[in-house]
């Protein structure tokens, strides 16, 4: 089995239950609505196909909440909750992950 090192960020959001459907999360990503952070340099993603790798930083609001976390790792599947948990791990008291 091959080793990834890198994920579409909508795609990535999805495993990690952020969206309840792919779709939902390439808009949103399209919007302009999240950040990246990687080695120091943190940049508006507008592109749905944008790699993510294990160790970015991801900042965005869903409704009122911010959500800061960092990926932890990028899933080979959308799995249940505790396994999408496993997927990133919450920064400072961002409101962690989806509701």
């Amino acid at each position: 089995m091959s080793e990834e090192t890198s994920c579409r960020v909508d795609i990535w959001l999805w495993r990690a239950r952020f969206f309840r459907s792919r779709s939902l999360a390439q808009k949103f990503v399209e919007s302009g609505a999240v950040r990246l952070t990687r080695d120091g340099r943190e940049q508006r993603l507008e592109k749905a196909s944008r790699p993510v790798q294990v160790g970015d930083l991801l900042v965005f609001a869903i409704g009122p909440r911010i959500v800061a976390v960092r990926v932890a790792e990028l899933g080979i599947r959308r799995g249940p909750a505790a396994e999408a948990r496993a997927l990133y791990v919450p920064l400072e008291d961002s409101g962690d992950g989806p509701g």
